[in-house]
């Protein structure tokens, strides 16, 4: 697919702002309402405290799982059909099912509609693709880096939006309406999402018929290094199960650090939020520097620096120090997510980029459910500590893959 820089200022710039604030509404729409779904499970029944913990796990990791499954047929319906109808799926199912789930009478139909939202995601994956190949090489980087910043931004904005809509309307309503309302919220949104996509977004697509679609193993063994390939799912995975092994516990090993403090929850939500103002902020240089010195040399760096700053957050005693080493891990992490992607994309025929980014999808979303098995297993029969301490090593293992396997010749640069 030839494209030139004049695309930039047509109808490519017209996608790229539409797909943005698309995934920013995504990502918004995800962090708005997931951090209330135990306090929301809680008010449905006269749960015990297993049961409520149980149902609330159940209905974060149900998500990840049905992606793990589903992304791989996704992916190849999109080679046949484009990226953009992958996303107008996505973001009209969501809107459906969360509205849907305002309405759940108890945790099993939660669990039920989580279910269903995850088989039908993927709306940040397909727009991040569509884009990857809608842009000319000499911006992937940028792009891929911008694209990250949407679902980051979205995620900083959500829990905050969704806490004051929530305490707001629980107090004019009572009850669990106080956390149906953003359910309702979300669900117009992402109605409007599936609009804008559907008349703003282009996409110079060639579709290729299911006769003419290779088969998977034919596509691996026809790219310029499959090493490259399945060490990028390998960093997807490893990444996003780093980044949720620590998610949900920041906020108890801040109260560790703070017995019989009232100010536990702003200060924890400060901490959980001070990795994604980090991305926000480094985003866009680190992405222009990926198209300066090439994506494998930033995403190394990035891997290098982020399992280093997880040895001072296991030492550390203080909540403020803990948010400063986040926000630089917010820095380190937008050189590794967004480097993956741009690797990936420069090295990936454009008639196979639907089904390489589904199984890239699946990766991440399996490193979502080991994650958080991960960071609540170890806490429960370790400690917090060791939840860091375990997490560093997995980039640092991370770091000597890339090391090991993405080696000058795999790779454009």
């Amino acid at each position: 697919m030839s494209k030139d820089i004049s695309d930039l200022s047509k109808n490519w710039h017209r996608s790229f702002y539409t797909l943005w604030l698309g995934s920013f509404i995504t990502g918004m729409g995800y962090s708005m309402t997931m951090p209330f779904i135990s306090l929301f499970i809680s008010d449905l029944g006269n749960y015990s405290k297993l049961e409520i913990n149980l149902y609330s796990g159940l209905a974060f990791a149900m998500t990840f799982i049905a992606q793990a499954i589903v992304s791989p047929f996704w992916g190849s319906l999109a080679d046949q059909k484009g990226r953009r109808l992958m996303c107008m799926r996505a973001s009209g199912v969501m809107a459906l099912t969360i509205t849907l789930t305002g309405l759940a009478p108890n945790a099993i139909y939660i669990v039920i509609m989580r279910f269903i939202q995850g088989s039908f995601s993927g709306y940040i994956n397909n727009a991040t693709a569509l884009m990857a190949g809608e842009t000319p090489h000499e911006k992937s980087g940028w792009v891929m880096s911008q694209m990250m910043t949407a679902g980051t931004a979205g995620n900083l904005v959500g829990p905050l939006l969704g806490g004051a809509l929530s305490s707001f309307f629980g107090n004019l309503l009572g009850g669990a309406w106080g956390y149906r309302i953003p359910f309702f919220i979300t669900g117009f949104l992402m109605f409007m999402v599936f609009l804008s996509t559907t008349f703003f977004v282009k996409e110079h697509f060639t579709p290729v018929s299911r006769e003419k679609m290779k088969p998977m193993q034919e596509i691996m063994a026809s790219l310029p290094s499959i090493q490259l390939i399945v060490a990028m799912f390998i960093t997807t995975m490893l990444v996003q199960s780093a980044t949720m092994s620590i998610d949900p516990i920041v906020s108890l090993y801040v109260k560790s650090m703070m017995p019989g403090s009232k100010s536990v929850a702003l200060i924890a939500g400060i901490v959980a939020a001070t990795p994604g103002l980090g991305t926000m902020v480094a985003a866009s240089k680190i992405g222009h520097k990926m198209d300066e010195i090439g994506p494998l040399k930033v995403l190394r760096l990035g891997l290098i620096i982020g399992a280093i700053l997880f040895a001072p957050m296991a030492l550390t005693n203080s909540p403020w120090i803990l948010a400063g080493l986040r926000f630089l891990l917010g820095i380190a992490s937008a050189a590794m997510m967004p480097a993956a992607q741009t690797v990936l994309t420069l090295n990936t025929p454009s008639e196979s980029f639907g089904r390489i980014f589904s199984y890239n999808q699946s990766f991440q979303a399996i490193g979502a459910v080991l994650g958080s098995l991960l960071g609540s297993g170890i806490s429960g029969f370790a400690n917090y500590e060791a939840v860091f301490w375990v997490t560093g090593f997995t980039l640092l293992l991370n770091f000597l893959i890339i090391l090991i396997f993405a080696n000058k010749k795999n790779t454009p640069r």
